[in-house]
């Protein structure tokens, strides 16, 4: 079969579409014959080497999928051959076949459209996670997300009318970025400069933000602190620029704001909490099928175009959420 293989640290140069041999499911696992697979930062931070990612190399990537049930393993019920499914599997889902946990697979809709499907797992359903379990988000909130460009940051946009609506504002790395954010949804997006905190306190009359989600590690941890609201919560879910994480704030800092720091790892809760990532998972398949959401997503035309599209996710010149076709 066809997978994309990455075969050291780098960039694109160390991609590539290799024949390789088709894998098949253990005890608990199914094999899904991919249609589609998400694209997702976490693989160019596994491309280029950061630590945690990567147990070996040749690294296969890719971490959620959608197609149809080639093969389950021993024990597996619920799920059938030729079923319509999404998947998160640990890795390998930029390939023809993959294998994924089968608490980790969940059937698709018939309304909803393999697609689209490609983006949930990872796309749509940590965006869920981030705002309704790390982040307690609450009908009203004011919510400042970093990255609101990228593909999570547009699935942040989509959820938060459908869980009650709040106020969406957003940063961005690249300002050409902000005009794209503005119309996924947000209310207003600044660049990452020196005038930020001013520009976030003037957009909510000084009182803050009730809810950041933040994948810059802690690069932009200070001015979270700063522009968070009384009682507002800080969720850490990334470290998108790769470098070292500092030290957190002393508990002082939090207790004297009643403020509330959260870490959350996609990766962490689907080991330890699979099922409380596949609820998330039907959670927005619900949604997509009733209607309730949209997700525009960006097609490449098959796995040949992946390391370049990684290429412009590495340098925040990637918008919104690709996926690729496979099958």
């Amino acid at each position: 079969m066809r997978a994309l293989v990455m075969t050291a640290p780098g960039g694109s140069e160390n991609s590539e579409v290799r024949e390789i041999e088709e894998p098949r499911p253990g005890a608990g696992q199914v094999a899904v014959e991919v249609a589609y697979a998400g694209l997702n930062f976490v693989d160019v931070m596994a491309r280029r080497g950061d630590a945690g990612y990567v147990p070996a190399w040749p690294y296969l990537p890719g971490k959620e999928v959608a197609g149809t049930v080639r093969e389950v393993g021993e024990g597996v019920t619920g799920l059938a051959v030729g079923d319509r499914v999404v998947a998160a599997p640990v890795g390998g889902g930029l390939a023809q076949v993959v294998v994924a946990e089968a608490a980790l697979t969940v059937p698709v809709p018939p309304q909803v459209a393999l697609r689209q499907a490609g983006a949930v797992p990872l796309g749509l359903a940590t965006a869920m996670l981030l705002l309704t379990d790390a982040g307690r988000f609450t009908a009203g909130d004011t919510v400042l997300v970093h990255s609101a460009g990228g593909g999570i940051g547009n699935a942040i946009a989509q959820l938060v009318p459908v869980l009650g609506g709040g106020r969406l504002l957003g940063t961005v790395g690249r300002p050409t970025k902000a005009a794209q954010a503005v119309k996924a949804g947000y209310d207003a997006v600044f660049p990452r400069d020196e005038g930020l905190r001013e520009a976030v306190l003037e957009a909510t009359e000084g009182k803050g933000v009730d809810l950041v989600l933040d994948p810059l590690g802690t690069e932009a941890l200070e001015l979270d602190l700063q522009v968070a609201a009384p009682g507002g919560r800080i969720v850490l879910f990334g470290n998108a620029g790769g470098g070292a994480v500092d030290a957190l704030p002393p508990a002082g800092r939090l207790l004297a704001g009643n403020l509330t720091l959260t870490g959350f790892s996609h990766k962490g809760l689907a080991a330890t909490a699979p099922a409380k990532v596949a609820r998330a998972i039907s959670r927005v398949l619900y949604l997509l099928a009733a209607g309730r959401l949209d997700l525009p997503v960006t097609e490449l035309a098959g796995l040949a175009g992946v390391p370049a599209a990684h290429d412009l996710m590495a340098t925040g010149a990637g918008v919104g959420k690709y996926v690729t076709r496979v099958a």
